[in-house]
C-alpha cells in the first residue's frame, strides 16, 4: 500500500471502524471533550457521523464523500467532524438515532447528524450521495446549505434545536402511569400471537415480505406460546410457524452453505440474497434458538444447524485468548489483484467456476452425471447467475450464484438415481472442495473488537447448545469465554463491567486509554450468559458473579421514579437523553431480558425484591405490551414466565454420579420456558446452600439422585424416576 496522504486523530483509536477513517482528508475527532471544546471555542457546528466497520453503505459514503479532498475541505472549514463507532458507543448512537427516526421517519447507518456546539441535533439523515441527483440532494449541497443557515439564522437554529430536544425528552419517556401493575399474561400473549400470525409469510416463513431479518425474539416467543398452549390449534400453529421459519432460513442463501454461520438479513422474501455481513449477536441468538428447536422437535436437522453456527464462530470469530470478535464484513476484493471491493465477493460462485472445481463423474448415478451437476442442481445454480437484478442495484452479483437449497435431499437423490446417504456424502465432499477454493480468495475485513454484550449472547449460545445437545465441548468453550470476560472486560476494583476490548499487535488483548464503561445491555446479556453457563456446567462461581452483576446493574441503571432500567448511567453531560429502549429488534431490548434475569436471580438467591422489580418493569411497559406487543415479543414472553411462576428444578445428588447425570440430561433435553435448574450436592458450605438454606432440608430418596420441582421455594414430592421427571417438566 502507498503511504497515506492524510492522517487524522482517529489513528490513535482502537476501534476498527474509526481506524478505517484515520486516513480520510476529513479532520475527524473521536467523540469526546477535545471536539466539544473546539466547537464551542470556534462557535462551529458539529457534523456527527455514526456507523460500524462491517456496514456496506458506510463504506460507500466513505469512498464517495469522506475520501474526497474537495468535500473534506468543506467539512473541515465549516464543521467540527466527529466519528462514532455505534457498536462501541451505543449510548451516543441511540440518542441521535431517536432524533433521526423522529424527524425523518426512518433510520439506519451511516447516520449523519448536524449538531449545535452544545450537542443538540437540528438536522439529520442516513446515507447521502456526494452530488445532487434527480431524487436526492447531495452531501456537498447539504453541507454548504447548513453552514449558510448557521451564518445567517443562528438564533433560529438554536431555538429549533432546543424545541426538538424538549419534544424528544417528552416522547421517549417510559414510566409507570399511576398505579399500573403488570398486564395479564394471557391477553398480552394472545394479542402478540395474533399480530405475528397476521404478518407471517406462509410460504417462506418469517414475518415480512422483504427485507427479512432472522429476529430470534419472535421465534423464542412462539416456542413459549406453544409450550403454554400445546393442546390448542393456536399452539400448534405457533410451533409450525417457528420451525418452518428456521428450516427456510437454514435452506436459504442467508445461511452460508460453504463457510457456515448466518448473514445479517435477506434482501428478498425467499431468504435468498443476503446482505453478506455476519454479526456475532446473530450467531449467538440463532445457536440458542436452533438448540430449542432441537429440544422441542428432536429433529437432528436443527442440531446440525447449531453445530454449523458454532463451527463458524469457533473458527472465524474466536480470539485465542477466549473472547469473540464482533463481525465479518460484507465487502471484499473478488481476487488478489482487484482494485475495488464488492459485496458478497467472498461467498458467491459463477457456474463455470463450480464445473471446473467439481468435474468428477459420479459412479452409480445416472450416466454422465458429475459432482458439479448434483451440487448445482441441489443449490439452485444457474448458468447466467441466480440473483434477481432488482436485488443487485450495483451489478456486483451479475452472473454469480448465491447458494440456496432448492430441493429436499430425497428429491435430489431421486433425480440422479442415488441413495440419500450417498448424496449426503457427495454434497459434503463438494462443500469441502469449495471451502478450500474459497480460502484462496481475499477474506472480508474482520472486526476484532470484543464487546461484553455480544460476547454474553454468544456464551449463551454455546452454553444452551452444550446443554441441549449434551456436548461438553460447547460448555467448555462458553466457560473459556466467560473467563475471558472476567479477565479483560471486568474491573474487580469497582466491580463493574467494561464495554469493549480489542485485538492488539501480536494477538494481545488491548484496552483503550480510557476504557468505555459497560452499558445496560452489557450487564443484561452477560448476566443471562452466566445463568445459562451455570445451568450447563453447574459451576457455582458463575452464579455468584451473575448475582454480583445484578446488584451492580440495579445500582447503576434502575429508575426509582418511573421504574425499569435506563440504557445508560446518569451523570454524563454529553448525553442529552437517558433513554429506555422500547423495541425488541435484531437483539432483544435489555429491559425485556432483565425481567427473566431478575426472576432467575430471585430463584437462585431468595431475594424476593428482584421478583418485585421484574413486575415493575412489566408495569412500566404495560401500555405498549397491551397495545402493540409485537414490538416487544421477548418482554411478552417474560410476562408469561412472570405470571406462570418459575419452576425451580432441584436435583439432589452427586454431580459425578450416573443417576444424577441421567436426571440432568433429562432436565436439559426438555424445553420448559419457565424452569431454572440447580444441583443440591450436599455441600452445605457452598454458595447455593448459603443463598438458599432450605436446600439442606431436601434429601435423596433411597440413596438415589432425587429431583424436586419447587415454586416460590415450596417443593413437590421427591421424584427418582427420569420418566416421571420428564412428565412433570412438560406442562
Amino acid at each position: 500500500p502507498s503511504v497515506p496522504r492524510h492522517t487524522n486523530r482517529l489513528i490513535n483509536e482502537k476501534s476498527p471502524y474509526l481506524l478505517q477513517h484515520a486516513h480520510n482528508p476529513v479532520d475527524w475527532y473521536p467523540w469526546g471533550q477535545e471536539a466539544f471544546d473546539k466547537a464551542k471555542t470556534e462557535n462551529k457546528l458539529i457534523f456527527l457521523s455514526v456507523g460500524y466497520s462491517t456496514c456496506h453503505w458506510c463504506h460507500v459514503m466513505e469512498e464517495e464523500s469522506f475520501k474526497s479532498k474537495e468535500i473534506g475541505e468543506i467539512m473541515n472549514e465549516h464543521y467540527v467532524c466527529i466519528k462514532v463507532d455505534r457498536e462501541e458507543r451505543p449510548d451516543v448512537d441511540k440518542v441521535y438515532m431517536t432524533f433521526v427516526q423522529a424527524t425523518s421517519g426512518g433510520g439506519g447507518w451511516p447516520m449523519s447528524v448536524w449538531l449545535t456546539p452544545d450537542l443538540k441535533p437540528f438536522a439529520g439523515g442516513t446515507y447521502f450521495p456526494p452530488e445532487d441527483g434527480v431524487h436526492r440532494v447531495g452531501f456537498r449541497t447539504v453541507l454548504l446549505r447548513i453552514a449558510e443557515q448557521w451564518k445567517e439564522n443562528k438564533d433560529a437554529l438554536l431555538e429549533s434545536s432546543q424545541r426538538i430536544l424538549e419534544a424528544l425528552r417528552h416522547t421517549s419517556e417510559i414510566c409507570v402511569q399511576g398505579q399500573e401493575s403488570p398486564p395479564a399474561a394471557k391477553e398480552v400473549m394472545d394479542t402478540c400471537f395474533q399480530q405475528l400470525s397476521r404478518s407471517y409469510d406462509e410460504d417462506y416463513g418469517g414475518f415480512s415480505k422483504s427485507p427479512k431479518f432472522p429476529t430470534p425474539v419472535n421465534l423464542n416467543f412462539l416456542f413459549t406460546y406453544w409450550a403454554l398452549n400445546r393442546t390448542t390449534p393456536e399452539g400448534a400453529r405457533a410451533l409450525q410457524m417457528a420451525l418452518h421459519t428456521l428450516k427456510m432460513m437454514a435452506h436459504g442463501g442467508i445461511h452460508d452453505h460453504i463457510g457456515q454461520g448466518f448473514h445479517r438479513y435477506s434482501t428478498d422474501q425467499h431468504w435468498h440474497v443476503p446482505h453478506f455481513e455476519k454479526m456475532l449477536y446473530d450467531q449467538g441468538q440463532l445457536a440458542a434458538v436452533y438448540s430449542r428447536a432441537f429440544q422441542i422437535s428432536g429433529d437432528e436437522f436443527f442440531a446440525d444447524v447449531v453445530r454449523d453456527i458454532l463451527l463458524y464462530v469457533s473458527r472465524d470469530l474466536s480470539d485465542q485468548a477466549g473472547g469473540f470478535y464482533s463481525a465479518e464484513d460484507a465487502d471484499s476484493y473478488p481476487t488478489t489483484t482487484s482494485g475495488e471491493k464488492q459485496e458478497g465477493a467472498f461467498c458467491v460462485w459463477a457456474a463455470e467456476e463450480l464445473r471446473a472445481l467439481l468435474p468428477d463423474p459420479v459412479q452409480g448415478a445416472t450416466e454422465g452425471t458429475t459432482l458439479g451437476d448434483i451440487f448445482m442442481h441441489h443449490y439452485g445454480v444457474e448458468e447466467a447467475g441466480n440473483v434477481d437484478p432488482m436485488k443487485d442495484p450495483h451489478q456486483e452479483l451479475k452472473g454469480k450464484n448465491v447458494l440456496i437449497s432448492r430441493c429436499s435431499p430425497e428429491l435430489t437423490a431421486a433425480r440422479f438415481g442415488l441413495e440419500p446417504v450417498r448424496l449426503s456424502a457427495l454434497l459434503q465432499e463438494c462443500q469441502q472442495r469449495l471451502s478450500s477454493a474459497r480460502a484462496q480468495r481475499p477474506r472480508p475485513h474482520l472486526d476484532t473488537k470484543m464487546l461484553a454484550a455480544w460476547n454474553g449472547l454468544m456464551i449463551s449460545g454455546f452454553a444452551q447448545a452444550g446443554a441441549a445437545l449434551a456436548e461438553q465441548g460447547y460448555v467448555s468453550r462458553a466457560a473459556q469465554a466467560a473467563a475471558f470476560l472476567r479477565t479483560h472486560l471486568f474491573d474487580p476494583d469497582s466491580g463493574r463491567l467494561l464495554r469493549s476490548c480489542y485485538r492488539g499487535k501480536d494477538n494481545s488483548v488491548e484496552q483503550s486509554t480510557v476504557p468505555i464503561q459497560g452499558f445496560l445491555e452489557d450487564y443484561v446479556f452477560v448476566i443471562q450468559a452466566l445463568f445459562d453457563l451455570y445451568e450447563a456446567s453447574l459451576e457455582q462461581g458463575w452464579l455468584e458473579w451473575a448475582l454480583h452483576l445484578q446488584h451492580m446493574q440495579d445500582k447503576l441503571f434502575w429508575d426509582p421514579k418511573g421504574f425499569a432500567y435506563f440504557s445508560t448511567e446518569g451523570g454524563d453531560p454529553s448525553l442529552l437523553l437517558r433513554l429506555k429502549d422500547d423495541q425488541d429488534g435484531a437483539e432483544p431490548t435489555p429491559n425485556s431480558v432483565s425481567v427473566t434475569n431478575l426472576l432467575r436471580a430471585a430463584c437462585y438467591s431468595g431475594h424476593m425484591d428482584w421478583m418485585e422489580k421484574a413486575g415493575k418493569i412489566l408495569a412500566a411497559f404495560s401500555e405498549r405490551l397491551q397495545k402493540i406487543p409485537i414490538t416487544l415479543p421477548e418482554m411478552v414472553r417474560a410476562t408469561a414466565v412472570f405470571h406462570h411462576t418459575v419452576k425451580q428444578v432441584i436435583v439432589c445428588g452427586d454431580p459425578q454420579g450416573e443417576d444424577t447425570k441421567d436426571m440432568l440430561r433429562c432436565v436439559r433435553s426438555v424445553f420448559s420456558p419457565n424452569k431454572v435448574l440447580m444441583v443440591a450436592d450436599g455441600d452445605s458450605t457452598g454458595f447455593l446452600y448459603r443463598q438458599l438454606p432450605f436446600l439442606a432440608s431436601l434429601e435423596r430418596k433411597d440413596g438415589k439422585a432425587t429431583a424436586y420441582i419447587c415454586s416460590n421455594f415450596t417443593c413437590s414430592l421427591p421424584v427418582t424416576s427420569v420418566q416421571e421427571l420428564r412428565e412433570m417438566l412438560s406442562p
